[in-house]
């Protein structure tokens, strides 16, 4: 199906965002996040205080979105919405209202894996950035995930690696958490980390076989290094913050590029794109762009409004699969863990 007027309305609502996005075509019109706040004070997600308010901000982001793009809601072609994973209460609110809106304006539904939105995110037309030519390998980071998936079409994607037990963002903001550093502390490690010595300390790869990850090991050790440092000098951390930073946030990034290379290197594939949260880290962006010169890859880098949770990426694969007519009916149901 191709029609050059083709506007549709994205809801994302898998954690603790609110976002509401249009798109005409393959082009952003609009991408509204309402941000949640009240997490701070916990040092982290309250899946029931998210859901409340998303309820509270669904209505308003959606108004927003639709006024910004100057478009009528009677010029809707479908409604996107994000199907899984992510919390269960905060899914049920975007499902639910994307449901009802469909139905109100007789245009199709369409579910949207949220993974899936991460890596297709390169796909939205922005002036001056490329977009990846299939095949291409998709390193998805986010506080959830860390996966390696081969990407052979819009929906053709296989992971041929993923995590075993922790993702790369828990790895990032559990260590913000053991040095005292506030909710969420991953973008805290990276803004400090710009100002340290990252071969100041060293800690231990995990050896995980074949293109699979783990952050648990390495969890563990940063909480016991820093346990030892303090009782020697209570003032450890205070003393050596961007140092400490410095050196977490290398070892992470050398756990990634090891498994890249390894992967580049059973596929043959040397086009690489990031997706997910932590895709907005300074250190990751800027070894990634030095790989190009280093090993002759064609690396990919989303704009940082499309990294973490946005409803434009979720609009993208609503409009490609609009283009294929996958519909869903009102009995589609959310999934807080959904098959890739």
């Amino acid at each position: 199906m191709q029609n050059s007027e083709v506007f549709i309305l994205a809801i994302e609502s898998s954690c603790d965002d609110t976002a509401a996005a249009v798109l005409h075509n393959d082009k952003v019109l609009s991408n509204v996040v309402a941000n949640q706040l009240i997490h701070t004070q916990y040092g982290g997600v309250v899946p029931e205080l998210a859901s409340r308010a998303h309820q509270q901000n669904i209505v308003p982001v959606i108004d927003t979105a639709l006024k910004k793009a100057n478009i009528q809601k009677e010029q809707l072609s479908a409604i996107a919405f994000t199907q899984g994973p992510g919390l269960m209460g905060s899914l049920l609110v975007g499902s639910s209202f994307a449901k009802s809106m469909a139905i109100a304006l007789n245009i199709p539904l369409i579910a949207v894996n949220h993974m899936h939105a991460h890596i297709l995110a390169h796909f939205i037309d922005e002036e001056g950035y490329n977009k990846p030519e299939f095949p291409f390998l998709a390193l998805t980071i986010s506080g959830g995930h860390t996966q390696i998936v081969r990407v052979d079409g819009f929906f053709d994607m296989t992971i041929i690696g993923e995590t075993t037990d922790d993702a790369v963002g828990e790895a990032f903001d559990k260590s913000a958490k053991i040095l005292g550093l506030p909710y969420p502390g991953g973008p805290l490690v990276d803004k400090n980390a710009q100002s340290g010595n990252p071969k100041a300390f060293s800690f231990t790869k995990p050896k995980v076989p074949g293109l699979d990850f783990s952050f648990s090991g390495l969890k563990t050790a940063i909480l016991y290094f820093i346990q030892k440092k303090k009782q020697e000098n209570e003032n450890f951390i205070e003393e050596n913050l961007n140092d400490i930073c410095a050196s977490i946030q290398h070892t992470i990034i050398e756990i990634l590029m090891d498994k890249l290379k390894l992967a580049v290197k059973e596929t043959g594939i040397i086009q690489i794109a990031i997706g997910g949260g932590v895709s907005a880290n300074s250190g990751i962006r800027k070894t990634l762009k030095e790989a190009e010169q280093k090993y002759g890859w064609k690396t990919f880098i989303p704009k940082f409004e499309y990294t973490t949770d946005n409803a434009a990426m979720i609009g993208i694969v609503g409009y490609q699969k609009y283009l294929t007519q996958k519909f869903e009916t009102a009995t589609v149901v959310s999934k807080a863990r959904i098959q890739f």
